[in-house]
């Protein structure tokens, strides 16, 4: 190590401060307020997001300890591809703490067809659920880069008519 004109000494240095550094970002990460993530992903569809047709399957309100749960003791977030005889999971991410409002629905892209939902508590007056009923169309805004992310209604958008 001496034909670089540095010690080993400071070679053990850095290499202790990159493992301290790694070690309280590790430490310092943390999964942020579910609201919050679900927020940042609807607002960034609404901004990337293309519109495709698609097809209200049912509308439901289930009560929060009816939610699917991840292995983490989370609501699962899941838009998945289907394949015949499956269904994907919820887009339930909102702290469960009283009946929410879960609507289910199916799109296609490319052959694809995607079976989602999306847990639209707090957008009922948007939504006008009152009009919605099961075989509607309805236009689901998705990721071109990851077309299994969609949504049908967001701050500043609404796919149900």
């Amino acid at each position: 190590m001496r034909h670089f004109g540095i010690g080993w000494q400071l070679w053990v240095a850095a290499g202790l401060f990159g493992a301290l550094a790694a070690a309280l970002w590790w430490w310092r990460r943390r999964p942020g307020d579910p609201l919050e993530i679900e927020r940042r992903r609807r607002e960034h569809l609404s901004r990337v997001g293309r519109i495709v047709e698609g097809e209200i399957l049912e509308i439901n309100e289930v009560p929060a300890s009816d939610l699917p749960i991840d292995p983490a003791g989370k609501p699962s977030v899941d838009s998945s591809p289907i394949a015949p005889g499956h269904t994907a999971g919820h887009e339930a991410v909102q702290t469960p703490n009283g009946p929410r409002s879960l609507v289910l629905y199916t799109y296609s892209i490319s052959g694809v067809t995607y079976e989602a939902g999306q847990d639209i508590t707090g957008f009922e007056q948007r939504a006008c659920l009152s009009r919605v009923i099961s075989g509607q169309p309805a236009s689901v805004k998705y990721d071109p880069a990851n077309p299994g992310n969609s949504m049908l209604i967001a701050e500043d958008w609404s796919g149900i008519d």
